[in-house]
C-alpha cells in the first residue's frame, strides 16, 4: 500500500462543520416529571381501590401499589432540585479555592447523599508545561459552596512526554 492510498478521517462527532453549540448538562429538576407520573398513577390506584373495593378484581395490592407509587413520587419531588451552578460556574469556584493558576481542568457531575444533591467534581492542574500541583475540588451544584478540596504537589512524572524544548 502506498502513502497516497492511506487516508485519515475525523470521527463524525469531531467534525467542526457540524458543531451545534456547547453541551448543556441535563438539569436535576427533570426528576419531577416522573414524580408527577408516579403521583398520578398513585391517585388512580387509590380511586380504583376506593370505588371498587368490593370487586373480586381489586384487593389490597392496589392500595399497596398506590402507597409505593406515592413514596416514589415524594422522593422524586425531594430529589428534583434545580441545578443552579453549571460546570463553568463550578470551575470558577474551584479555581478560587485551590489558590494556584490553573491550566488543565476537568468537571464531572455526581450526586451525594440519600436525596441525590448534585455536586461537581473538579480536577485541576497548575499552569506549567509539566504541572507542579494538582487539586480536586467538590462544589455543591445548588449553592455553589466548596464541599471539600484536596491540593497537593503533582506526583506524576511527565518528563518523558515533553519535547526537548520547553513550551512557552
Amino acid at each position: 500500500m502506498s502513502d497516497a492510498e492511506i487516508t485519515d478521517e475525523l470521527p463524525q462527532e469531531l467534525k467542526v462543520s457540524e458543531y451545534v453549540g456547547p453541551y448543556l448538562f441535563p438539569n436535576n429538576s427533570r426528576r419531577r416529571i416522573p414524580a408527577i407520573i408516579y403521583l398520578s398513577a398513585s391517585v388512580v390506584c387509590t380511586v380504583v381501590w376506593a370505588v371498587a373495593a368490593e370487586s373480586p378484581l381489586v384487593n389490597g395490592g392496589i392500595l399497596a401499589a398506590a402507597i409505593a407509587l406515592a413514596a416514589f413520587a415524594v422522593y422524586g419531588f425531594v430529589c428534583g432540585k434545580e441545578l443552579k451552578i453549571d460546570e463553568s460556574g463550578a470551575l470558577v469556584v474551584a479555581v478560587a479555592a485551590v489558590g494556584f493558576p490553573v491550566g488543565h481542568a476537568s468537571a464531572q457531575m455526581g450526586w451525594r447523599g440519600w436525596f441525590s444533591r448534585p455536586a461537581w467534581r473538579i480536577l485541576l492542574y497548575s499552569n506549567e508545561p509539566q504541572p507542579d500541583q494538582r487539586g480536586l475540588v467538590f462544589v455543591d451544584g445548588i449553592s455553589g459552596e466548596v464541599i471539600d478540596q484536596l491540593v497537593q504537589p503533582n506526583p506524576e512524572d511527565w518528563t518523558d512526554l515533553s519535547d526537548s524544548a520547553p513550551v512557552q
